[in-house]
Order: C-alpha cells, then structure tokens, then sequence
C-alpha cells in the first residue's frame, strides 16, 4: 500500500522553494566557483577547530570519532531532510495506512500532504545555517557530519558586513556543541528518539480532536493568550498525554539549545569578537519576519522553541550561580537529573531537588 505522503512530491516541492523559484521565499545568494570553494575549506578547518574548543569548554568529547563539516545549498539540506522527516514518521504513517480513513487516502491526497510538507521544509531551508542532524543513528556514514547551508551563511555576510571567518567559526561552534551533547553523552541521543517515538504513538487520525482543539485556540484567544504559543499547531491536537510528552521534548531542546548558545559564546571567546554583535543581528532578524514568516514559525512552533532557548540560557546561569558549573554539570548524569519545563522556568526548583547534599558533592 503506497504511503499516505507522496515523498517524491515532497521533494520536487521542497527543492523548487529551496532554488528560490517560489516567490514566497528570498532567492539564495548567487555563489561563484571560488565562494563555494572557500565556503568548503573554511569549514573543513574551522569544523574541528570548533570541536576543539567546545570539548575544552565543555568536556564533552564525542565518542564516535571526529566531526566533519559539509557544505550544502538549500535544495541538498531540503532533500537530507526529507529522509530524516520520513524516517521519523514512517511508524506514525503506517498506522495511519492501517486505519478507517485509509480508504479515502487516494492519489489526490498523498499528493496533497506531499506538498505542504514540501513547502514547509523549503521554507525552513530559506533560515537554515547549520544542522547535526539528531536523526541519524551511529551507524550512519554520515553521523559524524555537520552540515552548513552555504547560500544562507553567505547571504548574511553580505548584507550585514560580517567578516567571513569569524562568523564562520561561530556557527561551527554552535553546530558542533549540538554533535558533541548528543554523541558525548551516552544516553542522549536514545533518550531523544524514545520521547520524539513516545510522542508520535499517540498521533491518530481523529477528527474531533482537531475540532476540540480548534475550541481550545478560539479559548484562548477570548482570553487574550496566543493559542499557538506553546507548541506550534501540534498542541491543539494534540492528545493530553501527547502534550505531556511535548513538555518533556521542550524541555530538553531548551537546555541543549541554551547550552549550546552559551557554549558558543565561551568557547569562542577571543576567537570571534564579533560574537555578541552577530547574536544581536540575528535576534533583529528573527524579530522582523514578515507577517507569513511570523505565522508559519508559530504553526511550526519555531517561535515558541526561540523562547525556550532564552529560557535555557537564563536556566543554566541560575543554576551556575547556585552552584557553579559543576552543579550544571549533573544534567548529563541521566534523563532523571534533566529539568522539567517547570523547573527550566524556575531554576531554583531543579537546584532545590538536587540537595544540598548533591551541592556538596558537586
């Protein structure tokens, strides 16, 4: 039975928005031979070097060898995505084949959600400056790889003067410390995939909880309150314990984003100097999206996941100043010393269920 999403045109999509041939989206920086030669030999060296500094940083050294860097255009990172995007969902798109409504998944349809998935990831191809990939497993030959989306990066430099190989360097270090969480510590990466798998067992082809949570956003927007704000579009239709298991991704994505923003800044320090401006341009530029951009991040919940990396931030330097960077530390011990959403909102309520004994022992 074919699958419920055309993949094929999922691609065709993703790759016509990614070449900027799609008017919704700004064209790719046009790169000459000896640009994208440079791009790759950047990256070759500052890769490493980042990895280097992140590990001084951090001592989270990766387990599985090396990381490499890659350099791809945006039609390449939208393609890499797609097989990500249909290795996560093949479980969830199997029951659905198997459910009542399969009947009516005709041609018309797969085609049709092929589509939107395709413009979704062609626009996120539009954004993207780096990826480590969290889906490949350890036995990929490319789960070593970082890959940076070259048109982008240089679009930025061009229109905001940036001097090349400091900025390159920076993204490295961020893309890097994401590698290094999840190949340093042991059981990161399963822990991940069993929560993102977790979640999407409850996904099921019900109408009325689409109904239900169109109620919940009309609610909440009588109220006063953003209905999108939380978790994108999955959070209202999502079931209750589907949300519970959301919280926990948030959580999770919080802390390795924050810490992977603060690792950035200190790894880098004396290497990039023009660090903080970098990060304040790109908060500029996050904050103007146009009205569509703006929409689409809060139905994908982009939006809500840039609010989460604040709070990781705010996060880890509260707990610092409880109790220094070994306290920090404890959150790679196991998934049981990871904070909760709550307690990422409220440092203070992590810090006091590690002890003072678990302070001490620091």
């Amino acid at each position: 039975m074919a699958s419920p999403v055309s993949w094929e045109t999922a691609e065709r999509v993703a790759t016509w928005f990614a070449s900027g041939r799609s008017p919704l989206g700004p064209p790719p920086a046009r790169l000459d031979v000896a640009t994208e030669a440079q791009l790759e030999q950047d990256f070759a060296e500052f890769t490493p070097q980042a990895e280097q500094l992140v590990v001084a940083s951090t001592g989270l050294r990766p387990a599985s060898g090396p990381t490499r860097g890659l350099v791809v255009d945006r039609p390449e990172w939208a393609r890499r995505n797609i097989a990500s995007f249909r290795r996560l969902l093949e479980p969830v798109l199997a029951r659905l084949q198997n459910s009542t409504l399969s009947g009516v998944l005709g041609t018309a349809t797969r085609a049709s959600a092929g589509v939107q998935l395709g413009l979704v990831l062609g626009w996120m191809s539009t954004r993207v400056l780096g990826q480590y990939d969290l889906l490949l497993t350890e036995s990929d030959d490319s789960s070593d790889v970082v890959a940076y989306v070259g048109p982008n990066i240089v679009a930025l430099e061009r229109k905001h003067h940036f001097p090349p190989r400091q900025f390159r360097l920076w993204i490295a270090l961020h893309e890097v410390t994401h590698r290094c969480q999840f190949s340093a510590v042991p059981w990161m990466r399963s822990y991940f995939l069993s929560l993102v798998d977790e979640a999407l067992s409850f996904a099921t082809p019900d109408p009325r909880r689409f109904v239900d949570g169109l109620r919940r956003a009309a609610e909440a927007v009588r109220a006063g309150r953003n209905p999108l704000e939380e978790a994108g579009i999955l959070g209202l239709v999502a079931a209750p314990e589907q949300l519970a298991v959301i919280a926990r991704i948030q959580a999770l994505m919080s802390l390795l984003e924050g810490h992977g923003d603060v690792t950035m800044s200190r790894a880098g320090a004396g290497q990039v100097p023009e660090a903080s401006h970098f990060a304040t341009v790109l908060a500029e530029r996050r904050a103007r999206a146009s009205v569509p951009a703006r929409l689409l991040q809060q139905l994908l919940g982009i939006e809500a996941k840039l609010k989460q990396y604040a709070m990781g931030e705010r996060f880890i330097a509260a707990v610092e100043a409880a109790g220094g960077p070994e306290l920090f530390a404890r959150v790679w011990e196991g998934p049981e010393m990871l904070p909760t959403l709550e307690e990422i909102r409220d440092p203070g309520r992590w810090v006091a269920r590690m002890g003072p004994a678990q302070l001490a022992t620091g």
